[in-house]
């Protein structure tokens, strides 16, 4: 896609979320799910405020076990579901191969649509192909901007990976940072090296990347503090996620290093990090928000029609900067675990 596109949609993805927020008024329960797991979030179709007939959609991630971020996304979704009288099956695993498993027993089940993440797009492809060949609708959310439509897929709700981390690079030029590590926690993670990638294009100081075990938080922790009692020169640590970042600024003490925290993603805890001051900002993608759209958006499709793009931009959610100038207007809405 050529950057004039993504301005484009940059410019239309406001409008399109403002008015979606417009219809966030019911959220569901917060729970946490991963690793091959599969649940009905059943809200019953008294629940729901559409009276069309009740259809079921998957939402299949790569979420990790233990990763909350993917309680938002599911949350956001648990809305959208209650809303248009969905009946939402979850389920999730960060392997690739095993993910595929998992839209393909989707499939099996002749769901009505299919909301699916594609951090390893290659690994997913076949098993997206059999679901068109199913006639099941598939929409992207989160991972895999810049492979949704090569795959055939209706619509994709999230950022742009690229574009967050060269926002955050320019931050950090701001901050007066000379030496960045940019940590990611899952390997071949397409996202994730993005994120990486657009930090190094646009940060003017060093930056290296450090690969890390994220399902392993103490190794998370030993493995940063090493990097930072070898390195004393390092002034920001870029972590990809909440924990990661909270994390980081204990191996901070650890290590004795004077380096500062950024992040990408958000959390209740996060909020009073940076409010604290021991996190110095946060790049949000609104995962609450992707949830939402990606189920709402198949149910548009099965009883209007209707699909947001026109089938060739996706809706960004973000990126946008979180720190101590807002994060208290936006607190709030983390606290509810909607942010």
């Amino acid at each position: 896609m050529d950057r004039s596109s993504h301005s484009r949609t940059r410019r239309m993805a406001p409008f399109v979320a403002v008015a979606a927020a417009a219809a966030l008024t019911l959220a569901g329960c917060s729970s946490s799910s991963g690793g091959k797991k599969s649940t009905e979030d059943s809200s019953g179709a008294s629940a729901g405020k559409a009276s069309t007939p009740r259809m079921t959609v998957a939402l299949v991630t790569h979420q990790a076990p233990g990763d909350t971020f993917w309680d938002i996304v599911r949350k956001g979704a648990q809305a959208a579901a209650a809303k248009d009288n969905i009946k939402l099956i979850y389920s999730a695993d960060p392997n690739a191969g095993n993910q595929a498993n998992l839209v393909q027993n989707a499939i099996d089940q002749k769901v009505d649509g299919i909301a699916v993440t594609l951090a390893k797009p290659d690994a997913l492809k076949d098993v997206i192909s059999k679901a068109k060949t199913a006639n099941i609708p598939v929409v992207g959310l989160n991972s895999g901007l810049s492979d949704w439509k090569k795959l055939g897929l209706l619509e994709f709700f999230g950022q742009d990976e690229t574009v967050a981390g060269e926002a955050l690079g320019k931050r950090l030029n701001t901050e007066g940072a000379k030496k960045v590590v940019c940590v990611i926690q899952e390997q071949g993670n397409i996202g994730l090296t993005q994120r990486c990638d657009g930090v190094k294009k646009t940060f003017t100081g060093t930056t290296e990347v450090l690969n890390v075990n994220g399902t392993d938080m103490p190794s998370v922790k030993s493995t940063i503090t090493a990097k930072l009692t070898q390195d004393k020169s390092i002034d920001y640590v870029v972590t990809l996620g909440a924990p990661f970042a909270l994390t980081a600024v204990q191996s901070l003490t650890d290590a004795g290093s004077k380096a500062k925290v950024a992040t990408f993603d958000l959390n209740k805890d996060l909020t009073g990090a940076i409010s604290k001051g021991t996190i110095q900002f946060a790049v949000d993608q609104q995962p609450y928000l992707q949830g939402y759209l990606a189920v709402d958006s198949l149910w548009l499709y099965k009883n209007n029609g209707n699909y947001s793009g026109g089938g060739e931009q996706p809706v960004l959610t973000g990126p946008a900067f979180v720190d101590k100038t807002n994060v208290e207007a936006v607190a709030k809405y983390a606290a509810n675990g909607t942010r």
